[in-house]
């Protein structure tokens, strides 16, 4: 018999809402507001096509994996589904488009709630089970699993891409092979089902919690020490006395290997990085106070002329002033926020 409208809507209600529920919390948790809205809505679409592409890959591996419906959500599904949703998250990292673990445990949940979103109105058409408690669960813990799941994935790749000067494939691998054991130790339920969903939602909220407070806590600590460090080296371009600092004198030494104009052109490529550093910064501080911000021309101009002199100078240019040009993951990061 096929359920009451109410009731299905019920279903459907209890297996969709609560990982967008939590998604939620942890964007309201952000109090920089490091991701916007239609940030993390991109992130979700991308989620939910990993699902689709997830189930034809799953069905087609299902005729040539032994044991079919046994093997393949215990061992094979974890391998396609958290490899598919860490695609674009590692997209994000490796594009410098995440600054901190807290806006890369927002995407990374975010790409899992856009996949159990999908994957719970696939099951809505093909079960018929009338049971709530099988939609508590997938709502409560399926769903939370895969956004918890990709979201330990985003941390612990951002965290290992900090640590190094350059993004390298094996810096997905621990977070990836995280995510897999995680999944595949919950489809195999050594205990009932409702039970591995209580203890999801009991571990999975503190874990997030303490990466948001470390987050933020690394965030204060960077807008401090950078902004004042910027600050002050701006003010010496601005007023001459650089020549006098050891960035001037590591400048004038360059004259010997590059044509003067083209060093005139490398302090001004500088000077263009401190001041929107300096920009960015005060865009974060702004946001923590709850104040908006908006990017004028003058800074899209900035960025044209930026553009122009990294250009100018070309490679070899840039390599000789990287030292004092901002090229970490975060100061990357800073540019990228404040230009799009």
């Amino acid at each position: 018999m096929n359920q009451l409208p109410v009731e299905r809507l019920l279903d459907t209600a209890v297996s969709l809402l609560p990982v967008f529920i939590f998604l939620l919390a942890l964007v309201f948790l952000d109090s920089y507001k490091l991701v916007k809205l239609h940030q993390v809505v991109v992130t979700i679409i991308f989620g939910s096509l990993s699902a689709v592409f997830a189930l034809f890959l799953n069905t087609w591996l299902s005729g040539y994996v032994p044991g079919g419906l046994h093997i393949l959500p215990r061992y094979v599904a974890p391998v396609t589904e958290e490899t598919l949703k860490a695609v674009f998250i590692v997209y994000l990292i490796r594009s410098r488009k995440v600054g901190f673990m807290v806006d890369a445990a927002i995407h990374g949940f975010a790409a899992g709630a856009g996949f159990a979103f999908m994957e719970n109105v696939y099951y809505l058409q093909v079960v018929t089970n009338n049971s709530m408690l099988v939609w508590l669960i997938r709502g409560f813990g399926t769903a939370v699993m895969h956004g918890g799941t990709a979201a330990v994935l985003a941390i612990l790749t951002k965290s290992l891409v900090d640590q190094s000067p350059a993004f390298r494939a094996w810096h997905v691998l621990p977070g990836l092979l995280t995510a897999m054991v995680i999944h595949s130790f919950f489809n195999h339920v050594p205990f009932p089902p409702q039970y591995m969903t209580a203890v999801l939602l009991v571990g999975l909220p503190p874990i997030m919690i303490y990466v948001f407070t470390r987050s933020e806590k690394s965030t204060r600590e960077w807008l401090g020490v950078g902004f004042d460090t910027d600050a002050t080296l701006l003010d010496q371009i601005n007023t001459g006395e650089v020549t006098s600092t050891p960035v001037g004198q590591y400048l004038y030494t360059l004259k010997d290997r590059f044509p003067g104009q083209l060093v005139a052109d490398m302090l001004c490529l500088l000077r263009l990085h401190l001041e929107l550093s300096i920009r960015a910064k005060g865009v974060l501080l702004m946001r923590e106070h709850g104040f908006g911000s908006t990017i004028e021309q003058d800074v899209r101009d900035k960025f044209s002329e930026m553009e122009y002199l990294e250009k100018n100078i070309g490679k070899t240019g840039r390599l000789a002033i990287k030292p004092f040009l901002h090229t970490s993951h975060r100061d990357l990061w800073q540019l990228y926020m404040i230009g799009k």
